[in-house]
């Protein structure tokens, strides 16, 4: 029950903080394969946050990256959460073994990735590089 009740909490605080980003920020969704293979086909550069509510780098990556996502020159950016846990078949399709990680995307090409990586200056070379 406590863990239906922190996911919950964690769901909520990231609507909060996605609901609370500037017009100007990047476009955050929820993780469906068919959104990112549009996102794809549409040349756009992509982020995908494959996350887990019990890990504490996620935790140390999220303000990083909704501050990161804020600036105007990733306004269109489009950002990926995927759950770890409960998204299991998109978790692997990603080729991704590990919650905390980064994969960013320019159109169909993907650009670069990194799990665990909860340093401000690293991360945010590896978002621009989507760009």
């Amino acid at each position: 029950m406590n863990f239906h009740r922190s996911l919950l909490l964690a769901i909520v605080a990231s609507v909060a903080l996605i609901g609370a980003l500037p017009a100007s920020a990047a476009e955050w969704k929820p993780f469906s394969a068919a959104a990112f293979a549009d996102a794809q086909k549409e040349g756009k550069s992509i982020l995908v946050d494959i996350f887990a509510p019990w890990c504490p780098v996620c935790r140390a990556q999220n303000p990083i990256l909704v501050q990161l996502t804020r600036e105007p020159q990733f306004k269109d950016l489009v950002v990926f959460k995927v759950d770890f846990d409960n998204q299991k078949s998109d978790v692997r399709a990603l080729k991704a073994s590990s919650q905390s990680t980064l994969i960013v995307d320019k159109g169909e090409s993907e650009k670069g990735r990194t799990v665990g990586d909860t340093n401000e200056k690293s991360i945010t070379a590896l978002v621009n590089s989507a760009l």
